[in-house]
């Protein structure tokens, strides 16, 4: 059992170092360059490895959480590139437009931001709408994704 855990701990640190050096599109790439550096290496095993390190694909492919040259990024930094546009939508209603692929995640980090103004969010692929309470809520909420995501 520890020769296997040790083979996980070495394919996990490959795969770090690579999304650190070059961007990666599909789990199928993540294998043949796992593979080219001696690395046995399967999509399933690739796939689970991903999601042990907390690394989702956004946008157009993978991306490591930390960054080798700043240490590990906070959550807002790590959706902060993926909003493309804030506007409101009448008295209560919010809408952010982002990355393809990266509303779901920006919208979980809103629902766990505590965040007073916003009563709840509705995300699909690249538009996330946000409810609050009232009209004075939502311009304090635009105020502050302003502040916190500026365009």
């Amino acid at each position: 059992m520890p020769a296997i855990l040790e083979t996980r701990q070495r394919r996990q640190q490959a795969i770090l170092a690579i999304l650190q050096r070059q961007p990666v599109q599909r789990q199928a790439e993540l294998v043949g360059l796992l593979q080219n550096e001696g690395i046995d290496a399967t999509q399933s095993s690739v796939s689970r490895d991903l999601q042990h390190l907390g690394i989702s694909k956004l946008g157009q492919g993978y991306y490591p959480q930390t960054d080798a040259n700043t240490g590990p990024r906070t959550d807002r930094d790590q959706v902060a590139g993926f909003i493309r546009d804030i506007q409101a939508a009448g008295p209560n209603l919010t809408v952010i437009q982002t990355a393809i692929g990266a509303a779901q995640r920006v919208a979980v980090f809103l629902d766990r931001s505590g965040w007073p103004e916003i009563v709840g969010t509705l995300s699909g692929d690249d538009t996330i709408f946000i409810a609050t309470r009232n009209g004075q809520a939502q311009r304090r909420l635009r105020t502050r994704l302003r502040s916190s995501f500026p365009e």
